[in-house]
């Protein structure tokens, strides 16, 4: 889904499996906005997000979860920086639709390829 998201929205896009690690490059990345898993190793995508948000303020985090989070929904909007949720299974036009969607005011969009305008 990477390299779909690479190739659409005509940005670059970095991959992770371990959360630490990404937390690690977030300083040298800048991004625009971070897709996180709810469950990874080492940290749930919560906490990733809380740890993340104060390495990259500016960045807007969009979870990804195979569970319901309504119950706690009170509880995610009190997590800085998430702007978006998505319950899986979705597909490369949605997650794309979607950080469109959060992209920060701040930083110069992604442009999608015009064969990919009806995302």
């Amino acid at each position: 889904m990477t390299q779909m998201l690479a190739e659409n929205l005509g940005c670059t896009v970095h991959g992770f499996t371990r959360p630490l690690d990404a937390l690690k490059a977030l300083p040298q990345l800048a991004p625009g906005v971070v897709i996180t898993d709810y469950y990874m190793p080492q940290l749930d995508g919560l906490e990733f997000i809380r740890r993340a948000s104060a390495v990259a303020p500016d960045t807007a985090f969009v979870l990804i979860t195979g569970h319901n989070l309504s119950a706690d929904q009170e509880m995610l909007n009190r997590v800085g920086g998430l702007k978006g949720c998505l319950a899986k299974p979705f597909g490369w036009r949605t997650l794309a639709d979607e950080v469109l969607r959060v992209w920060p005011g701040h930083i110069a969009a992604p442009v999608p390829k015009a064969d990919a305008t009806s995302l």
